[in-house]
């Protein structure tokens, strides 16, 4: 058999390198060689001499280099309905804008998804999430719309396949006609698992199984669901413990808190990862370190709700995997991680002698390595590592913005948000100087302004 052939080489060199790993390994002045879609080397000083089919140098002084940001909890669609409802809780959010969401289609659907995707990568995320859980009747092929729009923009990408069957006149929030059967919910999950799942370690589109939330879902949705993904060999994803409302529903229909309900679902597991979690005491804290549940924490919708606040320095010190979420753009209007890097550090501070509850490298490896964690791909993407996935992020840290911070890390997390001046996805630049590589950015600000005002129209119309 033929050797293969001398795969194409990228040499960035002269930045410092946050390669959060195992021992947080950073060099002051470092280099990253990608060979193909892998990292193959990363270390200080210049680059090994000798290199082959090197297509590309980049001399990266000025910059701090990172694994890309995994987004891992958002809802695309709500990009199109974005400084509505400003001043409400999460019940009363989800009443507000329920009938609104309830009469999307597959254009606005991927509008929104572009929009979404677009403002992410623009700002470091090399692998996003989804979590669509609004299927109207007669609205399209939505999960077919966001996965398109994914693939267009070049970015890694999960699409967690959400789905409610417990609508208003079953004393849930969702219209009658938005919601669907306990039967059609699961067949169109697994049929968007057989199209769309790829398991293989470079995998660009992964799919998981995602019911709502206990308050929009049956008892045996989430347990059939659990079971559906398991049998296929896919994650699961729904969100939990957000409001103090949550917690009183669950005891008055289930009689036990949101975590014991999840755990007498098989909703506890390795396999599991939850948005939110804000209100979780000692006990289910330590049930999801027990079980390798994991989080998604997303400080910046939390406030926006008054949620509250999760206890993620207690989840951390307990061996609970934690990863960073934008959650909706209707619940964290600027749709970007790179803010809930720094929102996070600072909301977990709140309270007397917090200052060191979180620090701005326990921060950074939330929105990278935990980020990895709690979608299953460790061991492919979220750190610096040879052999690892060449998703990376060069950020412009020699600006005004930054020019007095002397550490990089914390330049990045506690200052201003930075440029990105190269970002890498399976080896290839999806954005460079600033902008999108893929896509045509005003392009995409047409298109969902004007998928925004036509919803508009439709909701009021109704």
């Amino acid at each position: 058999m033929a050797a293969s052939a001398d795969p194409q080489r990228i040499v960035i060199e002269n930045c410092s390198i946050a390669t959060v790993d195992a021992h947080d390994t950073e060099y002051a002045s470092g280099h990253i060689v990608v060979a193909g879609n892998r990292i193959e080397s990363v270390g200080a000083g210049s680059a090994p001499e000798g290199l082959t089919g090197v297509v590309r140098r980049v001399d990266a002084t000025g910059h701090l280099a990172t694994p890309g940001l995994v987004n891992t909890h958002h809802h695309f669609y709500q990009w199109i309905t974005r400084g509505l409802a400003t001043d409400h809780n999460l019940f009363n959010w989800l009443v507000a804008l329920y009938p609104t969401w309830a009469r999307i289609d597959e254009p606005m659907a991927r509008a929104a998804a572009q929009g979404s995707l677009a403002m992410m990568a623009r700002g470091g995320v090399t692998t996003a999430m989804d979590h669509h859980y609004v299927f109207p009747q007669g609205s399209g092929d939505l999960s077919g719309a966001i996965i398109g729009a994914a693939r267009e923009m070049g970015v890694r990408f999960t699409l967690a396949r959400g789905s409610m069957d417990r609508s208003e006149k079953d004393g849930g929030l969702p219209p009658d006609f938005a919601v669907e059967t306990l039967e059609g919910a699961l067949a169109a999950t697994e049929a968007t698992v057989d199209a769309h799942h790829d398991a293989s370690f470079d995998a660009m589109t992964q799919v998981a199984v995602a019911p709502c939330s206990p308050f929009s879902v049956s008892t045996e949705l989430m347990r059939q669901g659990a079971e559906l993904a398991r049998r296929k060999g896919v994650r699961l994803h729904t969100h939990g413990s957000e409001t103090v409302e949550e917690e009183q529903f669950c005891k008055e229909l289930f009689g036990m808190g949101p975590t014991e309900y999840f755990e007498s679902t098989g909703w506890l597991g390795d396999d599991v990862w939850m948005a939110h979690c804000v209100h979780m005491n000692d006990s289910d804290i330590a049930a999801f370190a027990r079980t390798g549940t994991g989080v998604a924490h997303c400080p910046s919708s939390n406030a926006r709700l008054a949620a509250g606040i999760a206890r993620v320095p207690d989840m951390l010190a307990a061996g609970v995997p934690v990863g960073l979420g934008v959650d909706g753009t209707a619940s964290n209007e600027s749709g970007e991680l790179h803010t809930e890097l720094r929102n996070a550090l600072l909301i977990n501070r709140l309270g007397a002698h917090r200052e060191a509850a979180l620090n701005a490298r326990q921060a950074l490896r939330l929105g990278t390595f935990g980020g990895a964690q709690v979608l299953g791909r460790a061991d492919q993407i979220g750190s610096l590592e040879a052999g690892k996935l060449a998703d990376l992020v060069l950020w412009k840290l020699d600006t005004l913005a930054h020019s007095s911070i002397a550490d990089p890390v914390t330049a990045l997390i506690f200052g201003a948000a930075a440029p990105v001046t190269l970002s890498l996805v399976d080896g290839k630049p999806v954005v460079e100087g600033d902008h999108l590589t893929t896509v045509d950015e005003d392009a995409i600000a047409r298109v969902t302004r004007d998928e925004a005002r036509r919803l508009a129209r439709i909701a009021a119309g109704a």
